[in-house]
């Protein structure tokens, strides 16, 4: 992401950032490898998207894809109204992904500001 977007356009999470209690953190392994992450923000009225990363090497095999789905459904299960999500503009799989997933363009949400990189998704889920 460093490589790709400038320093105040790269919204990804530390992982201290992420082991806090309205945050849950997903991977998906084969065996002892780690093929994917995947986290679960709650805020306020909607649920975030955050750390959706697929390893080079296991990308195309639907990681990505399952690990979106569980989340959505544990977002469901926790009674989140509406998921969203902040992705950059130029990583088109992935934002094809989440519009095959049934997200569409939003606004931004919560603390983040609209810039020149920024694509900002959601997908209501009641």
């Amino acid at each position: 992401m460093e490589s790709l977007f400038p320093p105040e356009d790269n919204h990804y999470l530390s992982v201290d950032a992420l082991r806090v209690p309205e945050i849950r953190f997903f991977v998906a392994e084969d065996g002892e490898d780690v093929l994917g992450t995947i986290a679960l923000a709650r805020k306020d009225g909607y649920g975030e998207v955050k750390s959706m990363f697929v390893d080079p090497a296991a990308r195309g095999r639907g990681v990505a894809r399952a690990l979106l789905r569980h989340v959505e459904g544990v977002a469901r299960e926790m009674g989140v109204p509406v998921l969203r999500l902040e992705t950059g503009n130029l990583l088109e799989a992935a934002i094809a992904l989440y519009t095959a997933q049934g997200f569409r363009p939003c606004g931004a949400f919560g603390d983040y500001a609209v810039n020149g990189t920024s694509v900002f998704m959601e997908k209501p889920l009641v």
